[in-house]
């Protein structure tokens, strides 16, 4: 069987933005013995990125963090009748936080008549604007698409594949992110779409 995850050593990452194309592991298990969560390798199989909701599923706040425990986002889940969403906070360490003002905000599109199979959300950074940076489209076949306003792919989640062609389990998914994109970004934005498939 071929290895998900390695040790649990951890790397310094300074820069969440590559200018290669970049391919993740998503284990959707914690770290924490009984816990909920999820766990991000990169290609190197070295941990980047972590949620651990200990022993709570389906919270309506989870927080993204690296390697090292430091969280990069909060989000929430704003539950509201008939239309509901989910408010992203990016956390700041010197001194200035957004943790009142929602960095990204993600809704659900409920006009589109593409195909009952297909979820669509937009996605708005800084909330005070209305115009949608990107749009998420969640596929029947529990793949994901992460796009930006003009249609091109920034990233895209699907079930992990071996060399051989053998799938791995719907726990274990592989995230490639286009060059010159936030990964964390990205991953707070797949985070959302865990909540939304109550895996988190």
């Amino acid at each position: 069987m071929s290895r998900v995850y390695s040790n649990l050593s951890t790397i310094k990452i300074s820069n969440y933005v590559s200018p290669r194309r970049e391919t993740f592991t998503l284990w959707m298990k914690s770290l924490v013995y009984h816990g909920n969560g999820c766990t991000v390798y990169d290609s190197n199989g070295q941990i980047v990125y972590r949620i651990d909701n200990y022993n709570i599923k389906r919270s309506k706040v989870v927080h993204l963090m690296d390697c090292n425990g430091k969280v990069l986002f909060s989000i929430r889940n704003r539950k509201v009748p008939v239309f509901g969403h989910w408010d992203g906070y990016k956390w700041s360490y010197e001194g200035v936080s957004s943790k009142e003002i929602p960095w990204f905000q993600v809704k659900k599109i409920h006009n589109v008549l593409r195909g009952d199979n297909v979820n669509y959300y937009n996605v708005i950074l800084g909330c005070n604007s209305e115009a949608s940076c990107y749009n998420i489209i969640i596929l029947a076949t529990k793949s994901i698409k992460v796009v930006d306003q003009h249609g091109g792919l920034v990233a895209e989640v699907k079930q992990k594949q071996a060399s051989s062609g053998v799938l791995f389990g719907d726990d274990v998914l592989t995230l490639v992110v286009e060059p010159h994109v936030d990964q964390s970004l990205v991953m707070a934005l797949v985070t959302v779409c865990g909540l939304i498939h109550h895996r988190i």
